[in-house]
């Protein structure tokens, strides 16, 4: 049956997206496919520093996240001053040009996830946390420089690591 409603590919990713200021999204942010280098410490300290700026000017406050090689997972709280798709837009644009200088491009759109009020946040920063553990980037007694934490957030996270590393049995 062809169904001309029923949209494929990055379109349908788009079909019901809204966003919600002062909502919390999950997000995640890919490069393009084979490209791999986001965790390069030069292209790292820019990513960070452009989190900070979307920050400051209230595009977003950022609880957690994880820069991986090829990928990122973020935890913002949308501000009032853009939509998701719009502040995206411009994170990813002002860092285009800093891709490019390693030979990375971003991959179009995003996946998002908006945490409803009732839905508990320890889940998520449990994942963001462990990502580069279990995609085996390092092993249980390292730390992953990619990751990062508001440091409210952090004050009741940090509780819930070992010395800033996963305990153990997170790993299994």
């Amino acid at each position: 049956m062809n169904d001309s409603r029923i949209r494929r590919g990055y379109g349908a990713l788009r079909i019901g997206r809204f966003s919600i200021s002062d909502a919390t999204y999950f997000l995640t942010i890919c490069l393009q496919r084979p490209q791999t280098g986001l965790s390069n410490e030069a292209l790292l300290a820019k990513i960070l520093a452009e989190i900070h700026r979307l920050g400051e000017s209230a595009h977003w406050t950022m609880r957690t996240g994880v820069v991986m090689p090829d990928h990122m997972h973020l935890l913002p709280v949308l501000g009032r001053q853009e939509d998701l798709s719009q502040t995206i837009r411009l994170f990813k644009g002002r860092l285009a040009i800093a891709l490019r200088g390693f030979g990375l491009s971003w991959q179009p759109s995003f996946y998002d996830h908006r945490l409803r009020s009732t839905q508990e946040v320890l889940p998520t920063f449990r994942y963001i946390f462990l990502n580069p553990y279990h995609e085996g980037l390092i092993g249980a007694g390292e730390k992953w420089p990619g990751h990062f934490c508001a440091k409210q957030d952090w004050e009741w996270f940090k509780d819930l690591t070992s010395e800033e590393m996963p305990f153990p049995e997170w790993l299994l």
